[in-house]
């Protein structure tokens, strides 16, 4: 980094230099590639980050109080985090659904020292985002810029309230993009080396103009908990979504395909004697879904989804999850070594509350199959209702609501239906019970 700024203060000298021997232009000093502030003597972001920082807040989640109070119930700080205001005018305010979760009552501390309760509109699992509201005069917003185009070596600032500290910025680089396999079910994550520590969950991921590119979520530690250089933020094409559907709907309404899609790995490579590992296998296909009309079939390899590569089958959940009914995804496949290309329409989630394909079934979130041993989950997308009740790939499913079940149709037809059903099923030779809601 050290390296890339002298870099760009020789070529702002240089030119500086050059100026009254050519023109008398201040265009020059706009085409630095870092800012450089004359008056000072310095080089900065400060004028273009200072406009984003008053619409960074500390988000407080009070919930119930544990052993004995003073009041009755009264609520007290269980957690904390940061928020990135994103609409002033409607006091929206962004954070993560971890940050609010298991609490009663939410306040938001701003930069100028004032405090406002806010009321939660919605939250969503699976992108870990959550949005508040407060009612506030004089607020800030950040801008928001679209996510799509960053490239990896962009700057990029986290701002928040790490580790008991009042708001704090921390600068670092875009290291990479569409990462996945953190274990929720939207995974297309920015990532960046800029410091992210407990307390900044929540807050914004900025580039160097002060606009938001995403929300911090989370990150990798190599022990204790600190910061590794490794975080990640869910990326703003993703978060503007959400937002959206849950200021609408109070809750995500996700499209789908009927399509079930399972990870390539290492291991499922070598199985389909591939020689790539990256890329979501098409499990099955249900009968008269968008997928089959598309001409997909089992055992297709999609390698990228709307010009964008494909890690695993997160990846293609995180575009079809934020298309709007009735719009058109294309793909990009491999079968039998072939490559083919398919436009997917996207149909509402309500059209499918259990999808069903010749080999698998999809419902809940689960995705099950017959195996030798009976039925068997093979993926839970995470953040969905079978990953909240703590079903796991590698359950045996032996019977729901107390009813045997043996083979798919039946299965498909126990869980169909919007009431809660409890399966016991056999995980690690021990029998459990998973109540799905």
């Amino acid at each position: 980094m050290r390296s890339i700024i002298r870099a760009g203060g020789l070529s702002v000298l240089a030119l500086v230099v050059a100026v009254p021997l050519l023109t008398a232009t201040p265009a020059v000093a706009q085409q630095s590639p870092v800012p450089f502030d004359a008056q000072r003597g310095v080089f900065t972001f400060a004028s273009g980050l200072e406009r984003a920082l008053p619409a960074v807040v500390q988000v407080t989640t009070l919930g119930q109080s544990e052993g004995p109070s003073s009041g009755e119930n009264e609520p007290r700080p269980i957690s904390s985090g940061s928020g990135a205001i994103i609409d002033a005018r409607e006091g929206i305010v962004v954070t993560n659904n971890h940050v609010v979760e298991g609490g009663r009552k939410f306040t938001v501390d701003m930069t100028d020292g004032r405090i406002f309760d806010a009321v939660l509109i919605g939250t969503d699992k699976a992108t870990d985002l959550a949005v508040l509201k407060i009612e506030a005069p004089g607020l800030s917003q950040i801008d928001v810029v679209n996510s799509d185009s960053l490239r990896t070596g962009d700057l990029a600032f986290a701002v928040g309230y790490p580790l008991g500290l009042d708001q704090t910025l921390t600068m670092g680089v875009i290291s990479g993009m569409g990462r996945s396999g953190m274990g929720d079910r939207i995974e297309d994550y920015i990532q960046t080396d800029a410091a992210v520590n407990s307390g900044n969950s929540g807050g914004p991921l900025l580039d160097s103009r002060g606009r938001l590119i995403g929300i911090n979520t989370s990150i990798l530690s190599g022990g204790g908990g600190g910061n590794d250089g490794i975080a990640f933020a869910v990326p703003s094409r993703i978060l503007m979504y959400v937002v959206a559907q849950l200021r609408e709907h109070g809750e995500v309404r996700r499209g789908t395909t009927g399509a079930i899609f399972g990870s390539l790995n290492a291991q499922r490579s070598r199985d389909l004697g591939l020689g790539i590992v990256r890329g979501a296998v098409i499990e099955d296909v249900a009968p008269g879904s968008s997928a089959e009309a598309a001409g997909l079939e089992r055992g297709d390899i999609v390698t990228r989804i709307q010009n964008r590569p494909v890690s695993n089958a997160g990846t293609v959940a995180a575009t079809i999850g934020i298309a709007a009914p009735g719009a058109q995804v294309e793909v990009v496949y491999l079968r039998e070594g072939r490559e083919g290309r398919a436009a997917l329409t996207v149909e509402t989630p309500s059209e499918r509350l259990v999808t069903v394909g010749p080999d698998a079934v999809m419902a809940r979130g689960a995705a099950m199959r017959a195996v030798a041993d009976g039925l068997q989950v093979f993926s839970v997308e995470g953040g969905s209702a079978a990953a909240a009740a703590g079903l796991q790939a590698g359950d045996l499913i032996r019977s729901v609501d107390g009813r045997s079940v043996s083979d798919l149709g039946g299965l498909a037809a126990a869980l169909d239906g919007d009431s809660g059903r409890t399966l016991s099923v056999t995980r690690g030779g021990e029998t459990a019970e998973v109540v799905l809601p």
